[in-house]
C-alpha cells in the first residue's frame, strides 16, 4: 500500500488544477509556454532602516512542476521571468506580472514548493504593467 497521504494529496492537486486554475503564459527571454495556474497570494512584512514594518503583496502563481518546461526539461522559476495573464475576451488586455522575489535580495525567494512533495511551485510574482 502506498503512501496515503501522498495518494490524498495527488488527488487534491488534480481537483485544484481541473477545477480552479486559468491559463497563463510563463515568459524566460524569448522562450514562452502557456501553462495552468492557481492564483494566489501570500503577504510578506519586512522592517526598513528606521524599524519600521513594511507589508507587502505577492500575486502568486501556483504551477505544476513538471508543467514549467521550455523544452529543454521543467525549470526552476528566476527574478526577471513574466507571467502573463490575459483578461476579458480573446484578444483582451494581458496583464504582466514579473517573477520577484519579495523583499528583495536577501529577502524571500522568488518561488517555493506549495506542497511536501514538490509537486506545486508557488511561483511570487509584482504587477509591471497591462498590455493591450
Amino acid at each position: 500500500m502506498g503512501d496515503l497521504l501522498e495518494q490524498g494529496a495527488a488527488f487534491l492537486d488534480d481537483q485544484r488544477h481541473r477545477h480552479m486554475s486559468r491559463a497563463v503564459v510563463y515568459r524566460r527571454g524569448a522562450e514562452e509556454k502557456e501553462v495552468q495556474a492557481t492564483i494566489g497570494r501570500t503577504e510578506f512584512e519586512q522592517a526598513d532602516e528606521a524599524g519600521l514594518i513594511h507589508r507587502v503583496e505577492s500575486r502568486d502563481f501556483l504551477i505544476r512542476a513538471a508543467d514549467l518546461d521550455l523544452g529543454a526539461g521543467p525549470i526552476q522559476p528566476r527574478a526577471g521571468d513574466q507571467v502573463r495573464e490575459q483578461v476579458g475576451s480573446a484578444g483582451g488586455q494581458v496583464l504582466v506580472y514579473e517573477v520577484n522575489a519579495p523583499g528583495g535580495a536577501g529577502g524571500q525567494p522568488p518561488w517555493r514548493f506549495s506542497d511536501p512533495y514538490r509537486r506545486v511551485m508557488r511561483v511570487h510574482t509584482k504587477f509591471v504593467g497591462t498590455e493591450a
